[in-house]
């Protein structure tokens, strides 16, 4: 996941779908600087950590990370 999108999840009222090492987590803020986030595991509020927000995922990024994927290409052979 990258800074932006990260910062938008946390800073966004509808809880997404993101994980961290296949567990759903919940973003509290993002360290813009360090690029990392504090999260805890949704069933276990107690357990804050700061993670690097290259390691967190949404479920359905692959799917969007394809599709980023043919635009570029798109854009790249025109």
């Amino acid at each position: 996941m990258n800074i932006q999108r990260a910062q938008e999840i946390a800073a966004s009222p509808v809880m997404e779908n993101v994980e961290y090492d296949g567990v759903r987590v919940y973003i509290q803020h993002v360290d813009e600087q360090n690029e990392t986030a504090r999260i805890y595991p949704l069933d276990r509020p107690e357990e804050e950590m700061d993670v690097p927000v290259r390691s967190l995922s949404e479920s359905g990024a692959q799917v969007a990370m394809e599709v980023e994927s043919i635009a570029c290409r798109v854009n790249n052979e025109s």
